[in-house]
């Protein structure tokens, strides 16, 4: 195999080092894979019940308040407990609230109440859940292995993408959303089994009672660091603008393609997927704050043309580039994040995080069910791309500091790398 060909394929280090990060990666896989056909079968569901674009736009608006408060508590959570048991516990938590769905689905008549009561919750418990599950892998691999990690997680995560949308379409169409929910709540109970056998992750020594002052130092920590504001700014702004995922089964009906429902959400992921199973490149980039800048204006712009097109292909090309972008963009935010943030203010500072690529999509799918309702679904997808490529160069020029960011200069990426050395050779 050629030297150039080698960069291309993923590195599978951590997955052989690490029997907690496989655990923890065979449980993500599982899970993700029930939850992202939860996530299609719910707005498919809630259509059914009203037809409206406000009744599935305002899925984002229940969801936005539950993922702020408890998105910031997890990550101070995570800082002071167990990270392995704190996932464990909310796991359990998101498998009784799917359980619920499937209950209502069960019903004559289901009820719309309940369906916004379940997403608010999943919203909070996702919130306590992801800052402690985003720290895990910087706590069960090795410094120098973190973009082959992520990139790992990736994979499953956008082969899921395909996957779960695709199967979500094909049960909600052919019986409703009851089985849906029935396979989400079957994966619950297979991850959970995993996590149950990974060893513990005690907090770092010292590590602060949670506190609202806690919350506070993370946030101050972040705000006082550019390149890191820079990065939350950017996939805030890109999401918010040209996140249309919510209007896919509008869209659908639009392009008179029914049939490809499934493949809309999937699409994306498909991109994302080529991406990350070629990602040997991303452990030689250190500029990663271009990057993530590229890359989220190759979003906006590959949404753009997805709203533009009528032709479902050209549409399902655009998304694929999309995702193919996102899954760049991604890479270099989380390698930022997890190669410069010390290990104590880790979690809090996940949690600042998952405000930042949650808060985003939330209020996208606010901003893409209103804006069809007046412009139409086309319009609502074209003009968010738009939006999107202008709104991330304002940020760029504004940041300057973003896009100067380099791995191998940086002081704070320089500081966590020595801390992580020493600890390595204490351990040993």
């Amino acid at each position: 195999m050629t030297a150039s060909l080698r960069k291309l394929r993923p590195d599978l280090t951590p997955w052989r080092s690490s029997r907690d990060f496989r655990l923890l990666w065979g449980s993500g896989s599982i899970s993700s894979f029930g939850n992202l056909i939860t996530y299609v079968a719910v707005p498919l569901q809630i259509k059914q019940l009203t037809g409206s674009y406000l009744a599935v736009g305002a899925i984002g608006l229940v969801e936005l308040v539950p993922l702020i408060v408890f998105g910031l508590w997890g990550g101070a959570l995570a800082d002071a407990l167990d990270r392995r048991k704190l996932v464990l516990g909310t796991e359990a938590g998101l498998g009784l609230i799917t359980g619920l769905l499937l209950l209502n689905a069960l019903l004559p008549h289901p009820l719309l109440w309940p369906i916004y009561l379940a997403t608010a919750l999943v919203a909070a418990l996702d919130g306590l859940q992801r800052p402690a599950l985003d720290t895990l892998v910087p706590r069960v691999v090795e410094h120098d292995q973190l973009t082959a990690a992520f990139a790992l997680v990736s994979i499953y995560r956008n082969v899921n993408m395909v996957a779960g949308p695709a199967l979500a379409g094909v049960l909600v169409a052919s019986a409703g959303p009851a089985p849906a929910f029935a396979v989400d709540l079957a994966t619950y109970a297979c991850s959970l089994v995993l996590l149950a056998r990974m060893r513990q992750v005690p907090p770092p020594t010292g590590a602060e009672r949670p506190s609202l002052a806690g919350i506070a130092a993370g946030v101050r920590y972040a705000c006082s660091r550019p390149e890191l504001l820079g990065t939350y700014l950017v996939d805030i702004a890109a999401m918010f603008f040209a996140f249309p995922n919510t209007i896919f089964p509008f869209l659908a009906d639009r392009l008179h393609a029914h049939w490809a429902l499934g493949l809309l959400y999937g699409a994306t992921a498909v991109g994302s997927l080529l991406v990350s199973a070629t990602a040997g490149w991303a452990g030689q980039v250190h500029r990663h704050g271009r990057m993530v800048v590229l890359a989220a204006l190759g979003w906006g712009a590959a949404m753009a043309g997805a709203g533009l097109f009528d032709n479902i292909w050209l549409v399902l090309l655009c998304l694929a580039v999309a995702g193919g972008a996102d899954m760049v963009s991604g890479l270099g935010r989380s390698t930022m994040w997890n190669q410069s943030i010390p290990d104590e203010l880790r979690g809090r500072l996940a949690g600042v995080e998952l405000l930042s690529y949650s808060v985003g999509p939330q209020l996208g799918q606010l901003r893409a069910g209103s804006t069809a309702h007046l412009v139409g679904v086309r319009g609502s997808v074209w003009l968010g791309g738009l939006a999107c490529v202008l709104s991330v160069a304002g940020l760029a020029a504004a940041l300057p500091k973003l896009l100067a960011y380099d791995a191998r200069t940086d002081p704070h990426a320089v500081a966590v790398r020595a801390a992580r050395e020493g600890q390595q050779r204490l351990a040993a």
